[in-house]
């Protein structure tokens, strides 16, 4: 009689952080971790995950949002989490976390069956200091994004008129990747980066308590970072087209 198999994909989302820790440190060598090593390992882990923040895009961290717009407001500011709302324009749509705006259009009527998008422009700081009255009304079609330290700030040019303040900003943006937290928690990431995530806490362990292993540590995990990265994301259709040869021509 053939054995079964388990009937389960889980094994990420019950692959909490002390688990991972004690996997990173058993890489080297290091068994019955301490409290403080359980510490220093999340702390580790940490700045890891924000490093990840240097090295492209996430794609399970992309979300899209239809943002309110209010007549006459350029300026909608997007807090780094719920503790750091304190301007007197709140965190729109009770979102935080917001690292960065993709691509953007103007929707207007979005809960029904005549909805329709007009492409946004994404502009650098050059071009909307240039803008000579930022707050004027229309319709927008272009936006700013300033990244801070505690929020994003989003500015749209023109501010929306009294036609177009019931319309929507629609935009993709990126997330930023959650701290690890608990011990107990799971990871905010998908199956394919556990493999990388365990070997880049490993090579950052080394550092503290298994220099001589660092070298080794770092290629392991640079190698399964680099095959993680390569299958994120969601491939479109390739189309190949012959060029036609006209001898003589």
């Amino acid at each position: 009689m053939a054995n079964t198999t388990s009937g389960t994909t889980t094994f990420d989302k019950n692959f909490s952080i002390d688990e991972i820790v004690e996997e990173a440190f058993e890489r080297l060598g290091i068994q019955n971790v301490s409290g403080y090593q359980l510490k220093t390992s999340r702390r580790s882990l940490n700045i890891m995950l924000q490093e990840w923040g240097n090295r492209g895009i996430h794609y399970w961290e992309i979300d899209e949002l239809d943002l309110d717009l209010i007549e006459g407001q350029a300026e909608y500011k997007f807090f780094r989490s719920s503790g750091d709302g304190t301007s007197a324009v709140s965190t729109p749509n009770g979102v935080y976390g917001i690292s960065d705006v993709l691509e953007a259009q103007l929707r207007s009527n979005r809960t029904q069956t005549t909805q329709s998008d007009s492409p946004m422009t994404k502009v650098d700081r050059s071009t909307y200091a240039g803008f000579s009255n930022k707050l004027s009304k229309g319709t927008p079609n272009q936006y700013w994004v300033q990244r801070f330290i505690d929020h994003v700030s989003i500015s749209v040019y023109p501010t929306p008129d009294s036609s177009n303040a019931s319309k929507d900003m629609h935009f993709y943006y990126i997330k930023r990747i959650q701290d690890a937290g608990s011990y107990t928690n799971a990871t905010d990431m998908p199956f394919r980066f556990v493999p990388c995530m365990v070997s880049g806490l490993a090579y950052y362990l080394s550092m503290k308590y298994a220099p001589q292993l660092m070298q080794g540590m770092k290629l392991v995990y640079e190698d399964e970072f680099q095959r993680a990265l390569q299958e994120d994301g969601s491939a479109s259709s390739t189309y190949i087209t012959p060029k036609a040869y006209y001898p003589g021509s």
